[in-house]
């Protein structure tokens, strides 16, 4: 009987039945033609300059979405993320700079620093049962408030920093590509996550706990420990990012970064993780920070004015969630 139904499902179905179970497939299809369309539209797109540009601008972004994806699988969300990032980059440079503390403890002290506010955002979303959005809205502020009280709204200057805080910005060359090796950083810890995910009890019970809370609860899973955790690990990763940030930009200034939560976001939801939790992937929300990083740069090449290609941007996350609704419909 169910070799009939199989075969009397429509193509579109089959395509549904498809995207439910591989939530990857949508966004690499759209990522492999954007690139042969710019390709198409400017001989400068897929120089080995180019590209290392595309490569610098998602690193950052895409660390982001790393930590924004699993938070997202528990059907939660982190405005705060960028203000984390941020906040952590300025506490990182500050204190070198200022104290001659070398660059390793700095940059530890950056990753509790990153640990504890996402650990504040847990406690409050777990403790408090405050909706993640709301949670996060009041600590993106919070973050940002003492971001500027702490930098006195100061840039600190990538010379008055021990190098190892800029490691990240230094590039080696491939086939021509100048990558840096905060890029080589991003590969690896979607690599470690994405393993993490599908092969760990913990990635088992972030999935289950984001598909059906109470159902996860009833079988036994601690939600509340779990979500707990999830958001400490997203603010370790914003910590990363942040150490991404610095060495992309050569310094540590408390403006940067103003739209990069919602730019992580964007990422996520693109590359095929479901806003009401539960299905998803690292390795997709890593497609989608490229997606948007190759549109925007393939716009800018076709000489499309910075209004046209938020506005794109806008139109992909409108079809990448009416997408992820049509998915969820799936029936078995």
């Amino acid at each position: 009987m169910a070799v009939v139904e199989s075969r009397e499902r429509s193509p579109l179905t089959r395509l549904q039945h498809l995207l439910h179970a591989q939530a990857t497939i949508g966004p690499a299809v759209v990522l492999l033609v954007a690139v042969v369309v710019f390709a198409v539209l400017s001989e400068r797109f897929l120089t080995p300059g180019n590209i290392s540009l595309i490569l610098q601008q998602v690193a950052v972004v895409g660390t982001l979405a790393v930590g924004q994806t699993i938070v997202i699988l528990t059907a939660g969300i982190d405005l705060s993320c960028g203000a984390i990032m941020v906040l952590t980059s300025i506490v990182m440079a500050k204190v070198a700079a200022e104290t001659g503390l070398p660059g390793l403890p700095a940059l530890l002290l950056g990753f509790v620093v990153g640990t504890l506010c996402g650990v504040l955002n847990g406690v409050l979303v777990t403790r408090l049962k405050l909706p993640p959005f709301i949670v996060t809205l009041g600590t993106l502020n919070v973050f940002f408030a003492l971001n500027l009280w702490y930098s006195g709204s100061a840039t600190i200057r990538g010379t008055d920093m021990p190098s190892l805080l800029l490691w990240t910005g230094q590039t080696f060359t491939v086939f021509g590509t100048r990558v840096t090796y905060g890029s080589v950083m991003l590969v690896l810890l979607v690599g470690a996550m994405a393993f993490v995910l599908k092969n760990t009890a913990w990635g088992r019970h972030v999935y289950a706990t984001g598909d059906d809370v109470e159902a996860a609860r009833l079988s036994g899973i601690r939600t509340t420990r779990v979500l707990l955790s999830v958001y400490a690990t997203a603010g370790l990763i914003y910590a990363l990012a942040a150490w991404t940030l610095i060495g992309r930009i050569a310094s540590a200034s408390p403006q940067a970064g103003q739209t990069d939560n919602l730019d992580s976001i964007t990422a996520v939801v693109i590359g095929g993780t479901s806003l009401f939790g539960g299905r998803g992937a690292v390795v997709g929300s890593l497609i989608g920070a490229l997606i948007v990083g190759v549109f925007r740069n393939g716009l800018a090449l076709a000489g499309v004015d910075v209004l046209w290609q938020t506005m794109a941007v806008g139109v992909l996350i409108i079809v990448a969630v009416s997408l992820d609704q049509w998915i969820r419909k799936v029936r078995s």
